[in-house]
């Protein structure tokens, strides 16, 4: 029997994964939480060998939690399920050592074979994220615009998409103030913008935030 912890921020899908997972013959949920601190608190406590895991869930700023929670956890398979684009983010969470990444669009039975698959130390992502892997240096010069963009230069600016200020970004992502100004000129820079407007709006054209 697997046994499986989900942390996810939203109640309906807390409730659907419940609905599902209920009579399931190998797959036992075994914690279901909202926030990261709840999630360490469970994985200290109990023996998980899966966790399904939003990118937005709460108190998860960036992919060096995701990096702690593979390192720390090491016989917990991180299997990643929000609706942040794969294109993006996935890359960088498999790198990250995560086991798989699937969509929110994704069935649940998708989501159930992946959970068993990665007990089997397979890797689970789309064919659409291996191909954008493969070509990764490949592609018209405003498809690859986003590829340019480091882990941290793309969690710097889904923050400001959002409206934060940049002292709120330093203390979401434990840094400096002025470095975060830095990152926010290399992002002007690398998308060919002027203005954090204009910066907003080429990162969603491209799909970033």
């Amino acid at each position: 029997m697997i046994k499986l912890c989900l942390a996810d921020n939203h109640p309906v899908v807390h409730y659907g994964m419940k609905a599902y997972f209920k009579e399931n013959p190998d797959i036992s949920l075994v914690g279901v939480v909202n926030n990261l601190d709840s999630l360490l608190d469970i994985l200290n406590k109990k023996t998980v060998d899966a966790a399904v895991v939003d990118l937005e869930l709460e108190g998860l700023t960036s992919i060096s939690s995701v990096k702690s929670l593979v390192r720390e956890f090491p016989d917990t398979r991180i299997i990643i399920f929000t609706n942040l684009a794969e294109q993006i983010y996935a890359p960088n969470a498999l790198k990250a050592g995560v086991s798989a990444y699937l969509h929110k669009s994704s069935k649940m039975e998708e989501l159930e074979s992946a959970i068993k698959k990665v007990q089997q130390g397979e890797i689970i992502f789309s064919d659409a994220v291996k191909k954008n892997l493969a070509l990764l240096n490949k592609g018209k010069k405003s498809e690859r615009l986003y590829r340019k963009l480091s882990s941290r230069e793309i969690e710097v600016l889904r923050y400001l998409s959002e409206g934060k200020k940049n002292k709120e970004i330093a203390k979401l992502l434990d840094l400096n103030e002025k470095t975060i100004s830095t990152y926010k000129l290399r992002l002007l820079i690398k998308l060919h913008v002027t203005n954090l407007v204009d910066l907003v709006n080429k990162a969603k054209t491209l799909d970033i935030v």
